[in-house]
């Protein structure tokens, strides 16, 4: 299965514009998943985690009457998002105090309701890729219950490719080679500064035809401009002198 055409190396990630390290505003979400289209990117990723789905309900209005045949839409499955009785400011890098929450859910239960609570946040009809999102902690849950249902979904034709997107590369390696998976998101493990995933997962995907998404590419900043800004950061935290120095 190929996803994605060869002139489309490129997408956009969802989690800036889900107020990743900073607060943008709605116009400035929807503005930016505009200029992706413009530029000719078919390839938008987003994530309940990104904003508490803030992150796919602006990518929605984005991709708001633009042909649905004519891109590849992605999300995530592995946190639940549900609502408190008290705002508060998140506490995982996202910029906004909110009464949404998230809590962690890896079960059959949970990505079926992740998956459409995703669908309805985007207003869109099908995901063409459902990712695994960080089961770091939760290895015996995703093997055992999330993979097999995506699993199901894919052969049932619901969603159309599975995988898993984590900030490490040892666990993805794990899955390309125990489970059936078509794709992977290696975030910030092959990159200038870190190109750890050249030693195990790479070469995994290349022996069993797994594709490949590399995503945090400019480790969450510190890589994206020419010499670090001041307060870079590295794998969404202030960046270490050394790193610094480094880059």
């Amino acid at each position: 299965m190929k996803l994605f055409p060869d002139d489309q190396r490129v997408g956009l990630g969802g989690a800036p514009i889900g107020n990743l390290l900073g607060e943008v505003s709605d116009a400035e979400a929807v503005a930016t998943v505009n200029a992706a289209w413009d530029e000719g990117w078919r390839y938008f990723d987003t994530a309940p985690h990104y904003g508490l789905g803030l992150a796919e309900k602006r990518l929605g209005r984005g991709l708001d009457g633009k042909p649905r045949d004519e891109y590849v839409l992605s999300s995530k499955v592995g946190r639940i998002i549900y609502t408190a009785d008290t705002a508060t400011a998140d506490d995982e890098g996202f910029d906004l105090s909110t009464t949404r929450r998230r809590r962690w859910d890896f079960s059959r239960a949970g990505v079926l309701q992740s998956i459409e609570d995703s669908l309805r946040r985007i207003g869109t009809d099908r995901l063409d890729v459902v990712f695994v999102h960080d089961p770091d902690d939760h290895y015996q849950e995703a093997v055992a219950t999330a993979f097999p249902t995506l699993i199901e979904l894919r052969d049932q034709g619901v969603i159309g490719a599975i995988g898993s997107g984590m900030n490490q590369s040892e666990m993805l390696t794990r899955f390309v080679r125990e489970v059936d998976i078509d794709v992977i998101m290696l975030a910030g493990r092959y990159t200038l500064i870190d190109p750890d995933g050249l030693d195990d997962v790479l070469p995994a995907c290349l022996a069993n035809d797994v594709q490949v998404v590399a995503v945090g590419i400019f480790n969450s900043g510190l890589l994206a401009r020419p010499r670090p800004a001041p307060g870079a950061t590295f794998n969404y935290a202030p960046a270490a002198a050394s790193l610094v120095d480094k880059a």
